[in-house]
C-alpha cells in the first residue's frame, strides 16, 4: 500500500460554483413559487416539481467535493434551475396564449 492509497482525494477547488449560480438565479423563483402555490390552497399539479428542484439543487451541494463529481454536480445544478424556472415559464407561456388568443 502506498501514501497515495491512503490520502483522502483533494477537493476540487471550485466545486461551489455551480451550485451557487444555480442556486442565485433559482432561489427567488423557488421562494415565489412556494408563496405562488401556497396562496392557492396547496401545491397542485406543479408540485411535484417543486419538490424535484429543491432536492436536485439540495444535491448539488451535497455531492462530494471531488473533481470526478464535477459534471453530476453540474447537471443536477442545471436540472433543478430548469425545474424552478418550469412553472414560471409555463405560467407566462399560459399568459402569452390567453392574450393573443
Amino acid at each position: 500500500m502506498s501514501d497515495d492509497d491512503l490520502r483522502p482525494p483533494t477537493p476540487h477547488p471550485t466545486w461551489w460554483r455551480a451550485p451557487l449560480v444555480a442556486s442565485l438565479c433559482g432561489l427567488p423563483f423557488l421562494v415565489l413559487e412556494y408563496w405562488w402555490f401556497r396562496s392557492e390552497d396547496g401545491i397542485g399539479a406543479l408540485g411535484g416539481i417543486f419538490y424535484w428542484a429543491v432536492g436536485l439543487l439540495a444535491l448539488s451541494w451535497t455531492l462530494p467535493h471531488r473533481r470526478s463529481l464535477r459534471t453530476p454536480r453540474m447537471l443536477a445544478a442545471g436540472a433543478g434551475l430548469g425545474c424552478v424556472l418550469l412553472p414560471m415559464l409555463f405560467a407566462l407561456m399560459l399568459g402569452v396564449a390567453m392574450a393573443g388568443g
